[in-house]
């Protein structure tokens, strides 16, 4: 099933770009229902890795911000730590 998973993250990645340069949050949603109509297993697979994608980026979004506050405050991490 490792292909499933590699062709599924790929598709999402894809999903997630289009649907950031189209502004359409629905895309992905509509992807997934089209996707669900043939093989539920290749659309929970994609939705999986769609999750996931939106997981990390969420981390690093957090993480960014963190570091911005850090760098806009020398010394306060050393403090923290």
């Amino acid at each position: 099933m490792a292909a499933l998973e590699e062709l599924a993250d790929a598709l999402a990645k894809e999903a997630l770009e289009a649907a950031g340069r189209l502004d359409d949050e629905r895309l992905v949603d509509e992807m997934s229902r089209a996707i669900g109509e043939i093989s539920p297993t290749t659309q929970e697979a994609f939705m999986t890795a769609v999750r996931f994608r939106r997981a990390l980026q969420r981390g690093r979004t957090v993480m960014g911000r963190k570091l911005e506050q850090a760098s806009a405050q020398p010394g306060q991490a050393e403090q923290e730590s």
